[in-house]
């Protein structure tokens, strides 16, 4: 295993770029942050290209380089300048990024967002997608970058099991769904009760809109139907992602 002290050395600088959205996207990389995630993207087969390890994860560095991939030890300094975290884990690694779905390619359930701005909603509605039994999420411009390790660490994992597109603009890649027989229904606070909302089918996509403004004009337009959660206390609003998992789970409910 290597020993690396120096900020200024490559393997520890390609770490570190990672942080950067635009590096991302170019070199179709993520920075995956402590253990457990790092096991959960193994376990889903995403590709291992590097790893950094502090003293206090030595084992699983061993463990790592047992199984034939690279990792070197860095003492905690360089590790907390390669990580996003302010206390990390003990651990990082680069991994070849999830390839994102093309909106042909989406399955029956999906969950998408427009113009979330928050990665702990964003990773939190992916992860609950999962959980609820939802098989897509589908990201409009505006929204946080799904692959960001902000938004990864929320979705503790889902983010690497259930598949993600992107689209801009949204509208259209919704009307295109409604052509292929999907049911659009957007969460709207001027919209209908959503415990009254019918039948919607076996195909539907959920959409669910910015934390401030809600679903921008055009996605407005291109839903089948509007709704809401009735409120029957005195808030005025729910967080969008606590909104977002009530409707999965109900959608979900004898399916």
């Amino acid at each position: 295993m290597d020993k690396i002290t120096s900020a200024k050395n490559p393997r520890v600088q390609r770490l570190r770029d990672l942080k950067s959205a635009r590096v991302r996207r170019e070199e179709k990389r993520i920075l995956v942050e402590g253990e457990v995630m790092i096991r959960e993207a193994l376990s889903c087969g995403l590709r291992l290209e590097d790893a950094a390890a502090d003293e206090g994860c030595a084992a699983f560095a061993r463990e790592l380089e047992a199984r034939g991939l690279p990792v070197m030890q860095v003492n905690r300094s360089l590790l907390e300048s390669i990580c996003e975290t302010r206390t990390p884990q003990g651990v990082c690694a680069a991994f070849e990024a999830p390839r994102p779905l093309a909106v042909a390619e989406l399955p029956e359930r999906i969950v998408a967002l427009d113009g979330v701005q928050d990665p702990g909603n964003v990773g939190t509605i992916w992860r609950t997608a999962d959980a609820a039994g939802f098989q897509a999420l589908l990201l409009g411009a505006g929204s946080a970058d799904a692959l960001s390790p902000k938004v990864l660490r929320a979705a503790m994992g889902s983010g690497f099991r259930l598949g993600f597109a992107l689209a801009d603009p949204l509208s259209e890649a919704l009307d295109a769904l409604r052509g292929r027989g999907y049911r659009i229904l957007v969460s709207d606070l001027a919209g209908a009760d959503f415990y009254a909302r019918g039948e919607i089918g076996e195909r539907f996509v959920l959409v669910i809109g910015n934390e401030a403004r809600g679903v921008s004009d055009a996605v407005r337009e291109a839903a089948d139907c509007r709704v809401k959660l009735p409120m029957r206390g005195g808030a005025e609003s729910l967080n969008a992602a606590v909104a977002a998992g009530i409707m999965m789970y109900e959608l979900m409910r004898g399916r």
